[in-house]
């Protein structure tokens, strides 16, 4: 029996890899290794463990790790020119949560985006944060819903005077206003935090904004959206060492203990793809990223905040409220092997979360596999097939995705 469902079992993740590698993936959160770093994930790193910091660890046998790890630490200072790099966190929740149980206390208040705003879950009383601290003040959005009222945020800010802000989104098509935040906070002697979770690769690629550059004091991210590592989080910073200790005890003991050595492996040798290729690679995403907003909005779909041109990130709102919703468009173009993921818009209540109006779309991933500007006018007339003209376009969408099978910006074809 055991034996059989081992062999089930073995299928189905089989299944994945043959479907997965046939569809058009726009899941804005997601990307994919190159052959060379996904190839050793079984190494022998996965079976071992190493708590603490690089030669002052609780076990032993960890000399190898204890150099990939600071290395990788070494490596991600210049990249991101920054003083300090945490990379124990197996996630950037983990890493959120890192700080929060550190800097946030019982009665503190904390300003974070919205979720219909485009705040992440973690930011909110449901998620991390919620944990430490249940006074959590959402920011007030313009009448676009895509840009913070810079005003009406800082009268807020002078009312409530929160402990610290959390910038950062899950939509996340436009920088963060951290310059004009940045004064009123040091005169409330306010922490600015931004979660870097979808555009860490964009700023590693300096296609985006600086935000320690900008004044935020602590930077979390994801290593596995538009950065192209393993999935893992990440902590960065230029603050003072003794402060610093309060994020390196968050990390550890914390947040995790054992922090998964062999994903921590491939982080490191992505890296080493990031800093050769990253820079082209964040500005091929943008441009795909325009590029596909303008080509939907030709097949006649509402393509959010076009008077700011759309998108400065790898994503794309699409309101799709006429077309019978973001889980009905994003079912029936799952059904054809376009896979993205339905959101909510500025705006919307709530109560709109399993049935909201858009469509949150990602390019990364096809850029990762060669994509360019052709190939997003592609895209774009696929959809438009499926969810306008009601045909089922997966043949095609198959016969299409075949042409885009080898990940670019790597060192696949390199001895």
């Amino acid at each position: 029996m055991n034996a059989l469902e081992f062999k089930k079992t073995m299928d189905i993740i089989q299944k994945q890899d043959e479907w997965r590698n046939n569809c058009i993936n726009l899941i804005a959160s997601e990307n994919v290794q190159s052959r060379k770093v996904r190839a050793i994930a079984g190494c022998d790193f996965t079976h071992r463990y190493a708590e603490g910091h690089p030669g002052e660890r609780y076990y032993k046998g960890t000399n190898y790790i204890d150099e990939i790890e600071s290395r990788l630490k070494s490596v991600l200072k210049d990249l991101f020119a920054c003083a300090h790099t945490e990379v124990r966190p197996i996630s950037g929740t983990n890493a959120n949560e890192a700080i929060f149980s550190k800097f946030v206390k019982k009665e503190d208040i904390v300003m974070a985006n919205s979720t219909p705003g485009g705040g992440h879950i973690s930011h909110h009383r449901m998620g991390s944060l919620g944990k430490f601290t249940k006074n959590i003040i959402d920011f007030p959005i313009s009448k676009d819903g895509y840009h913070m009222d810079i005003e009406k945020t800082k009268d807020l800010i002078r009312s409530i005077k929160p402990k610290l802000i959390v910038l950062g989104k899950s939509l996340f098509l436009f920088p963060e206003p951290i310059k004009e935040l940045f004064d009123i906070c040091e005169e409330y002697q306010i922490k600015i935090i931004y979660d870097a979770a979808h555009v860490l690769g964009l700023i590693a690629g300096k296609q985006f904004q600086d935000p320690l550059g900008d004044g935020a004091l602590l930077v979390t991210g994801s290593t596995h959206k538009t950065y192209f590592g393993s999935q893992r989080g990440l902590i960065l910073s230029n603050m003072e060492n003794d402060e610093w200790r309060k994020v390196d005890r968050g990390a550890f003991p914390g947040s995790s203990s054992n922090h998964h050595l062999g994903t921590l492996a491939q982080m490191a040798l992505s890296t080493c793809e990031f800093v050769e290729y990253g820079e082209q690679y964040a500005k091929d995403i943008v441009t795909n990223a325009k590029a596909l907003a303008v080509a939907l909005e030709n097949q006649g779909f509402s393509v959010e905040a076009k008077e700011f041109g759309y998108t400065e990130s790898h994503q794309v709102a699409v309101n799709v409220k006429n077309m019978g919703g973001g889980s009905l468009v994003s079912t029936l173009l799952e059904n054809n092997d376009i896979i993205l993921n339905m959101n909510m818009l500025p705006h919307e209540p709530l109560k709109n979360h399993m049935n909201p109006e858009g469509l949150r779309i990602g390019v990364a991933e096809m850029t990762r596999f060669g994509m360019k500007e052709p190939e997003m006018e592609k895209i774009a007339e696929l959809m438009k097939e499926c969810i306008v003209d009601k045909k089922n376009v997966k043949d095609e969408v198959n016969s299409f995705r075949a042409n885009y099978q080898e990940v670019q910006y790597s060192f696949d074809n390199r001895d």
